[in-house]
């Protein structure tokens, strides 16, 4: 860890939260089980300076149409909280989810933030897209594009960015006090990691940027993007510590090899099916969750490639 000085930093704003030095934040999660997604409102109870980390906007396939109930929770629980938010966090572009971060934004402010690999995944999608040159590829779509230690402050708090790719090219978790939002690098301990065959994904990646936040103080509170209920497992999730992942994760728990995991990983995700809401969440995710632009009847379109994932 030495030599990481950005895992220096988030390990040390952990060890003052458990201590006391400084106040832990409060989180508040929503689950969104038609895509099994964990969302989260995040503040600092001294200031009620607040952060919305992966949110959910509701879409229904079959009729091509999207709502707000999941996200108006968050915003009424944001207003009885007299909370003001000043960034929502996107821990990656949702293959799963279509994100409600614009109508968050409109209904709250706060700036939309994402990391800086963001491009690498516009410039890929763009492609099997066929966006055309109306479609930037330079991350303008959001507010902020963040690094690896980028730090933005959160009333008396700092988010930390840690960059950790494998999923996806973009991914980032965020340090908050002790909580650390993790998006889809690992699962509940009983349920292991996320794949890792996307289009600029690693499975190799993926277990040095797990081994990375595994580094961090054991007591940290781990909060993940999704659940999926375990084999034997009756209730949804999302909440753990990375002590538990160090020692119970079942995919790359303290002893598995960087080889043993990439080849559990590669036979693993050589049986899986592609997320049924990968194509529209990718359209709209890596334009920040903005919808396409009305054509000229005033309809908005999504596109559907064939043949090519």
């Amino acid at each position: 860890m030495a030599s990481d000085p950005n895992l220096k930093q988030a390990s040390d704003a952990i060890e003052q939260a458990l201590r006391g030095d400084r106040q832990s934040p409060v989180v508040k999660s929503y689950f969104h089980e038609p895509t099994f997604t964990a969302s989260y409102v995040v503040h600092d109870p001294a200031t009620k300076r607040a952060a919305i980390v992966d949110s959910v906007l509701d879409f229904d396939q079959a009729s091509g149409r999207t709502t707000t109930q999941f996200a108006d929770q968050m915003i009424a629980y944001v207003r009885e909280q007299g909370l003001s938010v000043e960034y929502i966090l996107e821990t990656h572009a949702h293959a799963d989810h279509l994100s409600a971060a614009p109508y968050l934004q409109e209904e709250l402010g706060g700036k939309i933030v994402i990391g800086d690999e963001i491009l690498t995944v516009q410039t890929v999608f763009g492609k099997i897209f066929n966006e055309g040159s109306e479609f930037a590829r330079d991350g303008s779509q959001f507010d902020l594009l963040v690094k690896d230690g980028t730090q933005l402050p959160l009333g008396d708090l700092q988010i930390i960015a840690l960059h950790v790719p494998g999923h996806t090219p973009a991914d980032l978790a965020y340090v908050i006090g002790d909580a650390i939002f993790v998006g889809d690098t690992m699962f509940m301990p009983d349920y292991g990691t996320a794949r890792a065959d996307f289009p600029g994904g690693d499975a190799r990646t993926l277990f040095r940027s797990i081994r990375r936040l595994m580094a961090l103080p054991g007591e940290g509170r781990v909060f993940l993007c999704h659940d999926y209920k375990a084999p034997g497992r009756d209730q949804f999730v999302w909440e753990t510590t990375i002590g538990d992942q160090r020692t119970g994760n079942v995919h790359v728990h303290d002893g598995v090899s960087e080889d043993e995991f990439v080849a559990m990983r590669t036979a693993r995700d050589a049986t899986l099916d592609m997320p049924r809401l990968i194509l529209p969440s990718i359209q709209i995710n890596m334009r920040a969750g903005h919808l396409p632009e009305p054509e000229d009847n005033g309809t908005r379109y999504l596109k559907l490639p064939l043949n090519t994932l």
